[in-house]
């Protein structure tokens, strides 16, 4: 270890796979992305190929390594971190997926949430894993799997298939794969499956058995940082501690320092996922959030914390860019936007999937409203940027009613964050303060923090403080009555796009 000066993550997210390598003073010094194919069969249906995701993995960590002029012998450990939910099965004895991860926007699942819920409703499950029934989760994934897949029912059942998480399937395959790789996940995303306990940390057998999820697939459980093997031998990790394991949103909120209860932050990516950390305390939600597990560090106690998820945010830019041509790149639509001095009466309102947090309605449907002959190109880029704020707004309304506490400050990161028009309206929107951190990727960086941590690297919670700094700070204008007359239009776009869905559309 004595050349060990730094700490590598792998960020798999939902359109790429990143790796950066990080210094002890948590600055970027080297990093490589991979995008992958966003695969698009049916309405509603999203999946990622699993294959084509690992061995992107090993590309960007050959890059990351390569631009840092190092080898694993300078890396102290390295830390994961991925989009939560998506879910893939495959065969312990091949390697192979036996289809393709279903991602966590998919929404084929409903049927089966829908009979989950038919005498309890969706809160069926809630008070033991925080959630409620819906596509999002993993475990109605899985049971899609075993039951439309010839034959991936009997396998499961004789104990040949496993399942997991992004997490789960790249470290299975970076300590070695069919060759004893380790077949675990941390807490942070096994409370995303709702197949796990809050309150034990463990998986609940009788969710299990009403998904008729045999319990021989499921990863074992641990700690957010702990050594959980090492990089398998004549891999680029051969040796090195995989010593780091969260979810994308947790290590977003670890990353940002959110470690005393009521600190909340703000990830704008692929969709927003703002949490607010409420120490040991399990917060169930009576206004439509997530009831999920922070953080666990080793063996110290889990911390726990409300979420609110909307699942179209950045991906809306990105839809504008290939699927209607508006704009030729993301970075554009704020320079369209820029052109008209506000939405002209427009709305949009992204509901691809349905709407997630705070409302849940997965009959909700994309609706763009409030169209004149005035509206033009640049009042549809500021309606999609501006659907993000109010969005925000929506789940932090929902926030404060929960836990009581009323926000003093939002720490935001994640790609969108360059976008200053967008921050500046999302500080009007809430009015208060949005602060950007020095390092944007936060999301990498706290699965940097968890695996420094579980090695010594770094010495605990009190360096991930000391390192954080303020980049940026939007403060809100004072126009309440403006902000307030938008806010109300947004509300009434909502129910527009309300009830689209009937039985036999899907």
């Amino acid at each position: 270890m004595a050349h060990a000066r730094f700490i590598l993550a792998i960020d798999q997210g939902t359109t790429s796979t990143r790796a950066i390598v990080f210094d002890h003073s948590a600055r970027i010094v080297a990093a490589g992305q991979q995008e992958h194919r966003q695969l698009l069969p049916r309405p509603g249906w999203v999946e990622h190929d699993p294959l084509e995701i690992w061995a992107n993995t090993r590309r960007v960590v050959a890059e990351a390594l390569a631009q840092a002029g190092i080898d694993r012998h300078s890396l102290a450990a390295v830390g994961i971190t991925n989009q939560r939910e998506t879910t893939v099965v495959w065969d312990r004895n091949t390697g192979e997926p036996v289809y393709p991860a279903i991602v966590w926007q998919d929404t084929r699942t409903q049927p089966i949430v829908d009979a989950l819920g038919a005498d309890t409703g969706p809160d069926r499950y809630r008070d033991r894993v925080g959630l409620p029934l819906a596509t999002y989760f993993s475990g109605p994934k899985v049971t899609w799997i075993l039951d439309h897949v010839p034959g991936a029912r009997q396998r499961a059942e004789a104990g040949d298939l496993l399942l997991g998480t992004m997490d789960t399937w790249l470290i299975w395959n970076l300590t070695g794969g069919v060759r004893g790789g380790r077949h675990l996940t941390d807490v942070t995303n096994a409370s995303r499956t709702m197949l796990m306990d809050l309150r034990t940390l463990a998986w609940d057998p009788a969710i299990a058995a009403d998904l008729r999820i045999p319990l021989s697939m499921l990863p074992e459980i641990r700690s957010s940082a702990e050594i959980y093997g090492h990089g398998a031998a004549d891999s680029l990790l051969d040796g090195t501690p995989i010593a780091g394991d969260l979810g994308d949103q947790h290590a977003a909120t670890f990353g940002q320092a959110c470690f005393e209860a009521g600190t909340t932050k703000n990830t704008y990516g692929t969709g927003c996922f703002m949490l607010m950390n409420t120490g040991g305390e399990i917060v169930r939600s009576t206004h439509g959030l997530l009831t999920t597990v922070c953080y666990r560090i080793g063996d110290a106690a889990p911390v726990y914390a409300l979420e609110g998820s909307i699942a179209v945010t950045g991906s809306l830019v990105q839809w504008l860019r290939d699927n209607l041509g508006l704009v030729r790149s993301a970075a554009e639509v704020e320079e369209l936007a820029r052109t008209v001095p506000d939405n002209g009466g427009a709305y949009f309102v992204p509901a691809f999937s349905g709407l997630f947090a705070p409302h849940w309605r997965p009959d909700a449907r994309g609706a763009i409203v409030g169209l004149t002959r005035f509206v033009n190109r640049g009042h549809l880029a500021r309606a999609a940027l501006e659907s993000t704020a109010y969005q925000t707004r929506d789940v932090l309304a929902a926030m404060e009613a929960d836990s009581g506490v009323r926000l003093a400050e939002l720490k935001v990161d994640g790609g969108m964050t360059a976008n200053e028009t967008l921050m500046q309206f999302q500080a009007d929107q809430l009015g208060v303060p949005v602060v950007r951190p020095v390092v944007a990727e936060t999301t990498a960086l706290g699965a940097a923090y968890a695996a420094g941590i579980a090695v010594g690297y770094w010495s605990g919670e009190a360096d991930v403080v000391a390192n954080w700094a303020e980049d940026r700070r939007w403060t809100p204008r004072p126009d309440a009555g403006e902000r307030d007359r938008l806010y109300r239009n947004w509300a009434k776009a909502v129910t527009k796009s309300l009830g689209w869905v009937d039985d036999d559309v899907r």
